[in-house]
């Protein structure tokens, strides 16, 4: 039997072609989690069962959250990456690395084929190809959601002839869990005109009243929350999110434009990283120079919508994390954020590099730096060309 690893959620998609895989096609189905944040034990625990009772020859979790904060993360903050101002690539993200640790997972156990249950209409099934086809260009790749052109209804069919039990009603929507936010798919997101139902969002709203918490930047990494200093900072953004997601703080769907050129909608919970990518942003507003502030929305912006097609390994990528790393050396302080059911308020910032300092002047008050005559002279040469075209062209 040839040997096959299966990238396994415990979903609904992974679930079928675990089955399909191994009883259908006589593959050795090796299925693995890559876990990069968001399953809490017990639920790993349900997940290795489920996929133990579908008769695959092993079931391995990579725990990888560690890896992932450094290789992608961390840069998606320095960049303060929402894609189209709105989304932090909570799965586009995270399928990277999966797709990177399977590759090497394959090829470690001599594996012919890597599988995975992507769809032929969304675009992870490019990112993960992408990867695969760099990493492991000699291995197949297997994909029987896209090939045999599934619908969710299909699959639940086929798992309830072979007498698979779960959740289907919660299988209705297809739910990604990662450090870095949790996609919701389903029906309303299908269409242009509906919002997902409350009972759709993974975290309830539980918490009314207002909350202050405070976050503390190091060199554009968070390493602290209220106070209390994480030597990790992935142990910090799980507290951010702890805090926040029971406001209802991070939810929203994003409208993009995919790989294959198609429009698409995918809802998301992500009150940690909003919060984080906001408060960081911040920051460095009030120490970075304009024309850093300037060249790292534009070099951002293309890393973000890179990362998200999947071109995570093109060597370009490696070239602007060395630029986002160098524009952080200033960007330390604390951000102060007030949290309210469904929206935050940034309510201001302390740090020893804050450059709008009193002692150079206040805004809209008085000027410690120069007289007004020096900014009366500064003004006619700046706009002297300005000037000289309109003379110049003053009669047509």
């Amino acid at each position: 039997m040839k040997k096959v690893v299966l990238a396994y959620s415990g979903g609904l998609d992974t679930t079928f072609c675990a089955l399909h895989l191994s009883k259908d096609l006589g593959y050795e189905v090796h299925a693995v989690l890559v876990n990069t944040g968001g399953f809490s034990k017990e639920e790993l625990e349900t997940i290795e069962t489920r996929a133990k009772s579908l008769g695959i020859a092993s079931f391995t979790i990579l725990e990888v959250v560690d890896t992932y904060y450094q290789e992608v993360i961390k840069y998606l903050v320095f960049g303060n990456v929402l894609k189209n101002a709105t989304y932090p690539l909570s799965v586009s993200a995270e399928r990277i690395l999966q797709a990177k640790s399977l590759a090497e997972y394959a090829k470690s156990i001599g594996a012919k084929a890597v599988a995975h249950g992507s769809t032929g209409a969304g675009n992870d099934q490019v990112r993960f190809d992408m990867i695969f086809q760099t990493i492991v260009p000699d291995i197949e790749i297997i994909t029987p959601i896209r090939d045999l052109k599934l619908s969710r209804q299909e699959e639940i069919e086929y798992l309830k002839k072979h007498g698979v039990s779960m959740n289907f009603e919660k299988a209705a929507y297809s739910i990604n869990k990662g450090i870095w936010g949790t996609s919701v798919g389903g029906k309303e997101t299908l269409t242009s005109s509906e919002f997902l139902p409350e009972e759709a969002w993974p975290t309830q709203v539980s918490e009314t009243e207002p909350k202050e918490i405070r976050l503390s930047f190091e060199k554009g990494e968070l390493k602290g929350v209220n106070g209390v200093n994480y030597g990790n900072p992935v142990d910090a953004i799980q507290e951010v999110q702890a805090l926040a997601a029971p406001y209802g703080i991070g939810r929203d769907i994003h409208v993009g434009d995919t790989i294959i050129g198609i429009k698409g909608r995918v809802g998301f919970e992500a009150a940690g990283p909003i919060i984080i990518i906001k408060g960081h942003q911040l920051l460095e507003k009030h120490t970075l120079t304009k024309w850093q502030m300037f060249w790292k929305n534009q070099l951002s912006e293309f890393y973000g919508n890179h990362l998200h097609e999947g071109h995570y390994l093109d060597p370009v990528m490696r070239n602007l994390e060395a630029f986002l790393s160098s524009t952080q050396e200033f960007v330390t302080g604390e951000v102060r954020v007030l949290l309210k059911p469904y929206h935050f308020t940034l309510l201001g910032i302390t740090s020893a590099h804050d450059l709008m300092s009193s002692k150079f002047g206040s805004y809209g008050e008085m000027n410690k730096g120069y007289t007004g005559e020096d900014v009366k002279g500064f003004t006619r040469i700046l706009g002297n060309q300005t000037a000289i075209f309109h003379k110049v062209n003053s009669d047509d």
